[in-house]
């Protein structure tokens, strides 16, 4: 508020004092969980390059392991509407994950149309606010679990093929708060 010379001298003073101390901070902190892996985060969840690669290849195996008996309890519903550019891109991306790992799906048109990819769907009759499935978004993607008859919306808009298989297996085998 009073740039003087002496005040920015001042200023400039105590801000070098402070990042003095912060990277006094930042260097015990780094030695304390060199010297106690119980606190080092980095042990569950690497972000070295090969600690990465090493972790994300180990969770896509299990979770692949998970995609392939998932069937048997869960399926998927999928909203779309034939006049939704978006649903056109994405409705070939669920069938291939959908075929690869033997999932029924069922979609539902929000607007009456036909889907190329899916071509056995039906026509929205309040399936999706008796879900309890909010928005008229598509596409829409829902989980449904056939033994508690719950629903989990999975996501909408595009999805990548490993967004859609990351998603379902955090949804159906992680606790909240235990992947991050």
């Amino acid at each position: 508020l009073d740039p003087t010379e002496e005040n920015v001298i001042a200023y400039v003073r105590f801000q070098r004092e402070q990042l003095d101390r912060a990277s006094t901070f930042s260097d015990t902190w780094q030695r304390a969980l060199w010297q106690n892996p119980d606190l080092d985060y980095t042990l569950q969840r690497p972000v070295s390059t090969v600690g990465k690669r090493a972790w994300l290849d180990n969770r896509r195996a299990d979770r692949d392991a998970v995609m392939a008996n998932l069937s048997q309890r869960y399926g998927l519903f999928y909203f779309y509407a034939q006049s939704c550019g978006a649903c056109d891109l994405f409705s070939p991306i669920l069938r291939s994950v959908a075929d690869s790992h033997g999932m029924a799906v069922m979609a539902v048109s929000m607007d009456g149309g036909p889907s190329r990819d899916f071509p056995n769907y039906v026509v929205d009759a309040g399936q999706r606010a008796r879900m309890g499935v909010p928005g008229n978004e598509t596409p829409a993607l829902v989980l449904f679990d056939t033994v508690t008859k719950r629903t989990i919306p999975v996501g909408y808009g595009i999805l990548s093929a490993d967004e859609i298989m990351d998603r379902i297996f955090a949804l159906t085998n992680t606790k909240v708060g235990s992947d991050f």
